[in-house]
């Protein structure tokens, strides 16, 4: 079968395009034919080698597939070759593999998809999981309204329309015209461009001078602490990633500046379900069945083949994404 692999760490280049064997199932195992392989930043990171969860190299990076069964082991249970399902690496012992044309799991591991259902849609649900492990089993109460730093990647979307599709009041921040008008054709019910006015102003005036109950942020950096001005009394600063780096304030003394509305800082991993794999699970099914229901919408993702990774990582590293990219075999 053909497979991107990696044999060391660095940019798009290590990612090789190869020949390896195909896989043979075990007696509990399922193998499943790759139709859409998801890209995200946790390949990345494999692929720079600074996931904290990293696999041994020589690996395959991908840690999302839709497919359908090839072949099943004799005790593979309720799983039947020909369905469609979902491959989630969070429900692996390794993370990673996906990258390939087939890919050999336990039986146990898949989600099943309604056949109803575009692979190039359901090959998204990962963001989504992540989407509403963050909004509704980060440990905050669940929110009324949410303002959503830099919307437009897979994750954005994915806040964008899990908040909406459950009544809650979303304020979208784009960085371009275009991501805007992307953001805003997804379902946030405001969206504001970067640079365009002070965002602090925009959420006043929204909000009726409450201000938001969580603000979603993966950048970091130096423009991370201003944003607990916009929460409301109780409010929550919500961290899931820094790619801008760390902060450098000191997020006590910033917090007890605002002690008159007890907002909050928190960082958020969907590893955080590395120890409730049931809880897990079931964040999954229900943005499978939101899926199902019409109740999201995931924008048709940006394709290219598989042989063409390289292609796709450099443009998930640069800042022109919009959007979930996806390898087709």
């Amino acid at each position: 079968m053909k497979a991107i692999q990696i044999r060391s760490t660095g940019g798009p280049e290590v990612l090789e395009y190869v020949d390896l064997p195909d896989p043979q199932p075990g007696p509990a195992d399922a193998i499943v034919r790759a139709e859409v392989i998801g890209v995200g930043k946790p390949d990345v990171m494999i692929r720079t080698g600074v996931y904290p969860w990293m696999p041994s190299l020589p690996a395959i990076p991908g840690n999302e597939m839709v497919g359908v069964v090839e072949a099943l082991g004799p005790d593979a249970g309720r799983v039947q070759v020909g369905q469609r399902v979902l491959v989630s690496s969070r429900e692996l012992s390794t993370r990673g593999g996906c990258y390939a044309e087939r890919i050999c799991v336990p039986a146990a591991s898949l989600f099943l998809l309604p056949q109803s259902v575009d692979p190039l849609m359901a090959v998204s649900m990962g963001n989504y999981q992540l989407a509403m492990g963050m909004l509704f089993d980060s440990g905050s109460a669940p929110p009324r309204s949410i303002v959503v730093q830099s919307a437009a990647g897979g994750v954005g979307i994915a806040l964008v329309q899990s908040a909406a599709a459950h009544g809650i009041q979303v304020i979208a921040v784009g960085g371009t015209e275009e991501k805007c008008a992307y953001i805003k054709s997804a379902g946030a019910h405001y969206v504001h461009l970067r640079g365009s006015g002070d965002l602090r102003e925009a959420v006043q005036a929204i909000t009726a001078g409450r201000g938001v109950d969580m603000v979603f942020d993966h950048i970091g950096g130096s423009g991370f602490v201003a944003q607990l001005d916009l929460l409301a009394a109780r409010g929550t600063l919500l961290s899931y990633n820094v790619l801008q780096g760390i902060p450098q304030e000191n997020m006590v003394a910033e917090l007890r500046r605002r002690l008159d509305r007890s907002v909050a800082i928190r960082s958020y991993s969907i590893h955080v379900l590395d120890h409730d794999p049931v809880r897990r699970r079931e964040l999954m099914q229900t943005v499978i069945d939101l899926l199902g229901e019409s109740r999201i919408r995931p924008p048709m993702p940006q394709s290219f083949p598989l042989r063409s990774a390289q292609e796709a990582h450099r443009l998930l590293d640069g800042p022109a994404l919009l959007g979930k990219i996806v390898l087709v075999p």
